[in-house]
């Protein structure tokens, strides 16, 4: 490896950052990871740190997982790559696609597309529902609703379907006939509701009403994640997802749950939309699929509409869509050793506790620092800590303050992630008790020191 100067001084030169402004990265150089293992990352300094980020919620068995890391190993000497297009296919993805059948049986889904990543997974549902109504003989269903809040990646059609508009205003005009209802977020809503169930139901009648206004037989899908995640950690009250699981049923519009970040244990059930007792028409998912060791995703559809496509005999369902990368035999092999992994060791059950934990921890957090606005959490691993500059108002505090919190925690020994104004915790699914507690313990700290500045 190159020394630590040539490593700092060349970063900037020749690489942009994902998220970043490039000039950033020249003012401001990134922490670089030169190592990790367990649920802990190392610096080009030599460093040590909890990866409260779990590299970017992906990492669920922690960097030390060797049963993947020896299947990717095993895979490359035995068949390092092939196509799966049509009149191809590798022995690992069948297997797979057999292991994922089963995980997903409770969802109600049957079959697996496989793709690159959890963007590539989006655009492939997208696609998918414009499709199925297609083959079923409503051409006219093309349009899209998603709550605003919501992140479901970096294609167009996902960016168009983002709720979030640092993530669409550079590269507007986006995809047409997408439309977005508002998100069950107790801390800032358009309706200055702060009772979560009433706020639910505010929103399903918001969703009721785009319908009406575009016409149902227009709409081919609604996209959702069970529990908003890049967005802020928004968890919904229970009574949202199966309202719109009810909403989308009755007009027939198709409900895709983008799972890239809850599927594989994270909310404390084994998938986001199992945590609320929905089954989706599709779902979207990569990311912890492979642990993050290898760029990997998958498409998981319902059996109705496994059944309209493979009983179709017009040709409409021939499918014009896929990736050089789809069912990659070495991303497979990763992710049958990251399934049986994660099921052996019952992730699920400790991202209940862990985030139980982290919850309450952070909620102590809210009670003694005014700098905390909203703590969101309490959905397995994942919470959010709400910075403001003044807690009436709720003015969101100023990006240089929620960086320095993040950089007294990296100096005092945890990682944490900054999206706007929130501090979000995401930290591998086998985080045990000691860290989660060092990991509040060290944030006291941060916010205090924040303060004093």
């Amino acid at each position: 490896m190159k020394d630590s100067n040539y490593l700092k001084e060349m970063n900037a030169r020749h690489v942009w950052h994902p998220m970043t402004h490039p000039a950033d990265s020249l003012m401001n150089p990134p922490t670089i990871v030169t190592g990790a293992s367990g649920v802990r990352i190392t610096d080009v300094d030599g460093h040590e740190v909890i990866d409260a980020v779990g590299g970017l919620w992906n990492v669920n068995l922690g960097f030390s997982c060797e049963p993947v890391k020896q299947a990717i190993a095993a895979q490359l000497d035995a068949l390092p790559y092939y196509s799966i297009f049509r009149g191809t296919s590798n022995n690992a993805v069948i297997e797979l696609s057999d292991i994922l059948q089963k995980f997903f049986a409770p969802d109600g889904l049957t079959r697996a597309f496989f793709t690159s990543g959890g963007s590539d997974s989006v655009e492939t549902s997208l696609r998918l529902a414009r499709q199925y109504h297609k083959v079923r003989g409503e051409p006219g269903r093309t349009k899209f609703l998603s709550l605003k809040k919501g992140y479901h990646g970096t294609h167009f059609g996902g960016a168009s379907v983002n709720g979030n508009a640092n993530f669409r205003n550079a590269y507007e005009p986006l995809m047409p006939g997408c439309y977005h209802i508002p998100a069950p977020y107790t801390y800032r809503n358009p309706f200055n509701e702060t009772d979560p169930a009433r706020l639910a139901q505010l929103c399903l009648s918001a969703l009721e009403d785009e319908i009406a206004f575009q016409g149902a037989n227009t709409i081919a899908a609604f996209i959702m994640e069970p529990v908003l995640g890049a967005g802020g950690v928004i968890p919904p009250h229970e009574s949202f997802m199966p309202g719109v699981r009810e909403i989308c049923s009755k007009h027939g519009i198709l409900l895709i749950a983008d799972e890239v970040i809850t599927a594989f244990g994270r909310t404390g059930s084994w998938t986001g939309s199992r945590h609320w007792g929905v089954q989706p028409d599709m779902c979207a998912t990569a990311k912890a699929i492979t642990n993050g060791y290898f760029p990997f995703g998958a498409v998981m559809i319902a059996e109705h509409m496994a059944e309209t496509f493979e009983k179709d005999e017009s040709g409409m369902a021939a499918i014009g869509h896929g990736y050089t990368y789809s069912g990659h035999p070495v991303g497979a092999a990763a992710a049958i050793a990251c399934m049986a992994e994660t099921e052996r060791l019952k992730v699920n059950e400790n991202a209940a506790a862990r985030g139980t934990q982290l919850f309450e921890g952070a909620q102590g957090l809210l009670a003694k620092h005014e700098i905390v606005g909203d703590v969101r959490g309490g959905v397995g691993m994942m919470t959010a800590l709400e910075l403001v500059s003044n807690r009436e108002t709720k003015a969101p505090v100023d990006k240089a303050i929620a960086g320095m919190v993040q950089d007294l925690a990296y100096k005092a020994g945890v990682m944490v992630r900054v999206s706007g104004p929130n501090l979000i915790l995401s930290p591998p699914l086998v985080l045990s008790e000691a860290d989660a507690a060092t990991i509040i313990e060290t944030l006291d700290e941060a916010l205090t020191g924040a303060a004093k500045n």
